[in-house]
């Protein structure tokens, strides 16, 4: 099973998954206008929850619910068999009143009876673990996005060594990259230290 996020959803990458005969589930964000557009427009309203879970931390709570629909016409993307629409509404635990939701949607090429919506929920789930694992620390913790490196391969080079840092740091057991970051930049022997160079 192949999970991935917005950037490979191309037609040209579901074209390869399939020649080769894997079976894939794909985000569908903004990048894809008129494929986004196509899946809000399906009538979800008439959807049953298919399958619905709740969890707490971070001092928030998030309930998820996972709607599909079997899809025969209508969506202009090969092998798409199945639209997928996930619901997250987040509050914080302190302020009851106050939440967020986001609607997400997907696509696969599993048809209902290859994939129980709880499993479909499970790998989405599990997309997203491993997407806040690597983003969330690219993202916030190196502010990649705000990175003056833009030409040549500059961009490239950087984002390798970011990974290859977080990589070290994550082989050596650290789980706070940001603590980690910070305690080795305070002395410079710390980071050959733990890349096993003193």
């Amino acid at each position: 099973m192949i999970t991935a996020d917005t950037l490979r959803c191309q037609r040209e990458h579901v074209i390869y998954l399939a020649e080769r005969g894997a079976r894939w589930i794909l985000t569908v964000k903004g990048n894809q206008l008129h494929l986004h557009a196509q899946l809000a427009a399906l009538p979800w309203r008439a959807v049953p929850d298919a399958t619905s879970d709740t969890t707490s931390g971070h001092g928030r709570r998030e309930i998820r619910t996972l709607k599909v629909l079997t899809i025969s016409t209508g969506i202009d993307f090969p092998h798409a068999a199945q639209a997928l629409q996930i619901r997250r509404r987040r509050r914080r635990i302190d302020q009851p009143k106050r939440f967020t939701t986001e609607t997400v949607y997907a696509i696969t090429d599993l048809r209902v009876h290859k994939a129980r919506p709880a499993q479909l929920a499970a790998w989405i789930r599990g997309h997203w673990a491993i997407e806040n694992k690597i983003h969330w620390v690219s993202d916030v913790t190196y502010d990649e996005d705000r990175s003056q490196v833009r030409t040549g391969t500059g961009p490239e080079v950087m984002a390798a060594l970011r990974n290859a840092a977080i990589g070290a740091l994550r082989t050596a057991g650290i789980t706070t990259i940001a603590a980690g970051t910070r305690h080795h930049a305070r002395d410079s022997s710390r980071p050959l230290a733990l890349l096993g160079i003193t």
